[in-house]
């Protein structure tokens, strides 16, 4: 179980689903505050230092998505974004700036209560256990303890999931993992979503460590069943 008294930052400008939202976390423990818009957003951000934010990306004053990379400029935190049903664009471009997670509206507050208590709890289990190992594949060389990657000797900023997938495939090279052992590592077993965020942060990886992303030579699709890295 997470610290029931982690703090949990709310980004949303429906009074509706702040109340239902707000209710359902602080019954599970948890300590909420809540910013309507994006301006306010980053300054509860930087005034509180949150375990986690909920972040809608429909905001006023400052769009969720320049939320959403202000905060990655200098936080790990993590971030599970809130879209509309019809925003594939915006789901994509929201992982790609380095959330977390996504739901969609209209969603399950369980369901989000879960995510929440997953990704708080993969946070505190990294935070808790510095490796210090250094581990190397292809064109990368890992400082885990650092939380450093260099590729082709030039450093490379990977957000936290993509640092521990690609710390996943570092880890067993030459070898299949499927699609099903890759989300339950990196995002838990309760994960209920979509293979979609998986597949934003493999397309991530590649454009940062291939030489040509769509002609991959180190992380490679074994079609139908996950990826392999190999060296």
């Amino acid at each position: 179980m997470p610290d029931p008294a982690a703090h949990i930052l709310l980004v949303e400008d429906e009074p509706s689903l702040v109340e239902t939202v707000r209710y359902a976390l602080e019954r599970e423990g948890f300590v909420v505050a809540v910013a309507r818009d994006g301006r306010e957003a980053l300054d509860r951000f930087a005034a509180e230092a949150p375990d986690l934010v909920i972040l809608d990306l429909m905001l006023p004053a400052v769009s969720g998505l320049d939320v959403c990379r202000r905060i990655r400029e200098s936080s790990m935190v993590p971030i599970v974004m809130v879209t509309a049903k019809d925003s594939e664009a915006d789901k994509v471009a929201g992982l790609e700036l380095g959330a977390d997670d996504y739901v969609t509206k209209p969603f399950s507050v369980r369901e989000l209560v879960s995510r929440v208590r997953a990704h708080l709890r993969r946070s505190q289990m990294t935070a808790a256990v510095p490796t210090g190992e250094m581990l190397t594949g292809g064109p990368v060389r890992m400082d885990t303890d650092r939380h450093e990657v260099d590729v082709r000797g030039e450093p490379v900023s990977f957000p936290p999931k993509e640092f521990e997938l690609l710390e996943t495939f570092l880890r067993s090279p030459g070898r299949l993992l499927t699609r099903e052992l890759l989300i339950q590592r990196i995002w838990g077993n309760d994960y209920v979503g979509d293979t979609k965020t998986l597949d934003v942060h493999v397309k991530r990886l590649r454009q940062k460590i291939e030489r040509d992303p769509h002609e991959p030579e180190h992380l490679l699709t074994v079609r139908g069943l996950g990826y392999k890295f190999v060296n």
